[in-house]
């Protein structure tokens, strides 16, 4: 700040003979090296910082200087803004994720997960089993007769779903038809009851149903059916590699080809028999494919779960009141939603059974909604690059675009694949209603004019950290390859993706903290780069949210906070600031500044005071200002010429002019959601009235005090000049402070006289603001 000639005594109306160009000083705002008279601003020389450039201070060994921290912390411009932007946006983030893991959905929580010390049993009808029936060997071909008990099983109270009727005339016409829907669909059901119901209806069916075990032979040249008059159902596995084994026949080829699947057909029509061919999505574009026009193809449309369930325990009748008590039961429970989450037709079938058996329904409802279960049959299940690339990055960036969730998974299968020459055909979208089930694709409104793109969520909302936890830890031959992309989605252009990133990593952490900080977390921590810096800040606040792992995570911020002067132990105390000024900070505010002193307090280095500063700033942020406020009291009350003392006051005056940014939250409460406080207004201006008496004291010991009294000032006719007008009842409230430090011992009221008649005058821009003050001050 330049000093003015023509400027005025701090005595109304009267000038200072000797001395009328400066403010009135008192004995210790001096400086320590000089003894000099420090009662003006120094002019600024630029001359060293453009013939020397400087390295980032923060990356030199050995103690920082008074000067340069002061000068870091003064200039924080577009780097420092960047940062805190950054810091607040992934901080909103991870409190939004942290607040969802602890949750406790439907009586289950993630830390009980057993996932890794038991065998899977999948259950509830995932695979088709061989079932009831007798084994019968006839014209070379495994089949498994259904019996009475098996069909009423499948046709007893079934729930037709849409376009069964049209699914019915095809059977009958083509004879041969292929049934597809995603697992848990109720595909067997409904084949079972599509056979009896068209076998039925033309007058035959003396054969009865029949399971084939070996659906390839009925691609094999002469096949034809075993039983005459009958009706076959042939199973295929999801996935491309039964799809493969059922088109590989000997003599086929790869493809069965137009002649094939006529031979199939008349074969069929030839014994009076008709065959239901299931499977997924595999199946399906097989189907599409050549010799389509010789089969019918019919894919099943989703059941209402809720409609299974009122059929399977009130059967084809029940009024209107037991319907409703029903429905009323099930959203009282939560199976509702369970069922909303898993809207598989088996689900829905084994509820009911506990329903109509007077059984435990919470114990079901929890055991359909706990995701380690889900998680770990589904990756048992599918093995292959493609799904787990895709489930992951679902898990990592949940609630983004679906393009931006794609490229990701790209990126991660070709991680976990060799190269290949040219790039491969992915759809992941196809494979959402069937491979990814527990996956939604939530597309806009489409009559909205700010309709943005289609979004990835999970069914269950803690699904997707179950996966990441599965994976790091189950997946063992491919931990390194996910660390490797996940520290590439931590450079990101896109902001929401390298915070995602960043909670995922403490997702990560809380499967095995020590060997996380080992692993990564350090390595990130004490790194050059800023993102990764900020990616281990909060996974360590997403890590330290959790009651069992709280206590290790804050003795890793104290341990780091304390250090020597080395660049990357300075580093890692930043990092440890920039942690406890987020998600740690508001649920322990006291234990965050306790590592904001030790990282503070480190002597003549000065290099953590912009972490420090920015970890206050973030505190306030998160509604922690009487906390923060008393410890700047205590750390600043020598008001001597001490380092603690200098810088804590730096800290406070820097915390006084950074603007308030709202975050992205989703959180309930007032503190998180911003309260009283203005967007782009310091927080400590908007909580003046609040915490009077702390900021007038603080506000006096900056002022007095050499070297913070020139950014001290700067900062005062900010507020005045610049907030005041913004803020309804700041410049009220500003003056009261200023009323208040003038009544205190010294040469206060003289020296903000003296600069209220200054910026009041100011030839330039005179502040009306700043006149107005001096009027209530005189």
């Amino acid at each position: 700040m330049s000093e003015d000639t023509s400027a005025e005594s701090p005595r109304a109306g009267a000038r200072t003979p000797d001395r009328p160009d400066e403010p009135p000083r008192e004995r210790d705002d001096v400086r320590r090296d000089t003894g000099k008279d420090r009662s003006a601003p120094e002019p600024k020389d630029d001359r060293a910082t453009a013939d020397e450039p400087r390295a980032p201070a923060e990356e030199r060994d050995g103690p920082i200087s008074e000067k340069d921290a002061l000068r870091s912390l003064t200039e924080a411009g577009a780097h420092g803004d960047a940062e805190r932007s950054e810091a607040l946006r992934a901080g909103a983030i991870a409190d939004e994720i942290a607040r969802r893991l602890n949750a406790d959905a439907s009586g289950t929580r993630i830390g009980t997960l057993a996932l890794f010390n038991e065998t899977v049993s999948f259950g509830g009808g995932l695979h088709t089993g061989a079932g009831r029936g007798t084994d019968h060997r006839a014209g070379g071909a495994s089949l498994l007769a259904l019996d009475a008990a098996d069909v009423a099983d499948h046709t007893d109270l079934y729930v037709q779903p849409e376009g069964y009727e049209d699914a019915v005339e095809l059977l009958r016409d083509r004879r041969l038809l292929v049934l597809t829907g995603p697992p848990g669909s109720g595909r067997e059901a409904a084949a079972v009851n599509l056979l009896e119901e068209a076998l039925a209806i033309d007058g035959g069916g003396g054969g009865g149903c029949h399971r084939l075990l070996l659906p390839s032979q009925v691609l094999e040249p002469g096949w034809e059916p075993p039983v005459k008059h009958s009706g076959y159902l042939a199973a295929l596995e999801d996935g491309p590699a039964d799809v493969r084994r059922f088109t590989g026949v000997p003599g086929t080829g790869s493809d069965p080809g137009p002649a094939r699947w006529a031979a199939v057909a008349a074969a069929l029509r030839g014994s009076g028999s008709l065959l239901v061919l299931t499977g997924g999505h595999d199946l399906e574009l097989l189907a599409a494919g050549p010799g389509g026009d010789h089969l019918a193809h019919h894919p099943l449309t989703p059941l209402d779960p809720v409609a299974v369930v009122e059929r399977r325990v009130l059967g084809h009748g029940g009024g209107a009141d037991a319907h409703a008590e029903l429905r009323a039961l099930l959203e009282r429970t939560g199976a509702a939603a369970a069922l909303r989450e898993q809207p598989a037709a088996r689900h829905a079938a084994r509820l009911a059974s506990v329903i109509s058996a007077d059984g435990d329904i919470a114990a079901e409802v929890a055991r359909l909604r706990d995701p380690s279960e889900q998680v770990r049959a589904w990756f048992d299940r599918y093995r292959e690059p493609e799904p787990v690339a895709f489930a992951l990055a679902a898990a990592v960036l949940e609630g983004s675009g679906y393009l931006t969730v794609a490229d990701a998974a790209v990126a991660l299968r070709a991680a976990l694949t060799e190269p290949a020459a040219a790039p491969p055909d992915l759809r992941f979208g196809d494979l959402l209603g069937h491979e990814q089930q527990w996956i939604r694709l939530e597309l806009p409104d489409a009559g909205s004019l700010s309709a943005g793109p289609p979004r990835v969520y999970f069914r269950n909302a803690l699904l997707g950290q179950v996966i990441l936890a599965y994976a790091w830890t189950a997946l063992d031959g491919r931990r390194g390859a996910v660390l490797d992309w996940l520290h590439r989605l931590l450079t990101h252009p896109d902001l929401e993706v390298r915070a995602r990133a960043s909670v995922a990593a403490g997702v990560l952490v809380l499967a095995d903290p020590q060997h996380a900080v080992h692993r990564f977390l350090a390595s990130w921590a004490g790194s050059t780069s800023w993102p990764l810096r900020q990616a281990a800040a909060t996974a360590l606040g997403v890590a330290g949210s959790r009651p069992e792992s709280a206590d290790a995570v804050w003795e890793l911020l104290d341990h780091w906070a304390r250090g020597d002067a080395s660049a990357r132990r300075r580093r890692l105390a930043g990092t440890a600031a920039n942690a406890v000024g987020g998600l740690l900070g508001r649920s322990d505010p006291d234990r965050a500044v306790a590592v904001l002193h030790a990282a503070l307090d480190r002597g003549d280095d000065w290099g953590t005071l912009p972490s420090v500063a920015w970890g206050g700033v973030h505190l306030l942020h998160q509604g922690q200002v009487a906390t923060l406020l008393d410890a700047y009291l205590r750390w600043s009350a020598p008001q001597d010429l001490s380092p603690m003392v200098v810088k804590t006051l730096s800290a406070f005056v820097f915390a006084v002019s950074r603007p308030y940014e709202q975050p992205l939250v989703t959180a309930e409460d007032d503190t998180a959601k911003g309260g009283g406080r203005v967007p782009g207004v310091p927080v400590l201006l908007t909580e003046l009235t609040r915490h009077h008496e702390r900021l007038t004291e603080l506000w006096a010991r900056a002022l007095a005090r050499r070297p913070v009294q020139d950014t001290a000032l700067e900062a005062l006719r900010t507020w005045i000049d610049g907030y005041a007008d913004d803020s309804p009842g700041a410049l009220d409230a500003i003056g009261r402070l200023l009323t208040a430090v003038a009544r205190r011992p010294g040469r206060h009221r003289e020296r903000l006289e003296w600069w209220l008649e200054k910026w009041a005058r100011d030839r330039d821009h005179p502040s009306a603001n700043a006149e107005r003050l001096l009027r209530l001050l005189r």
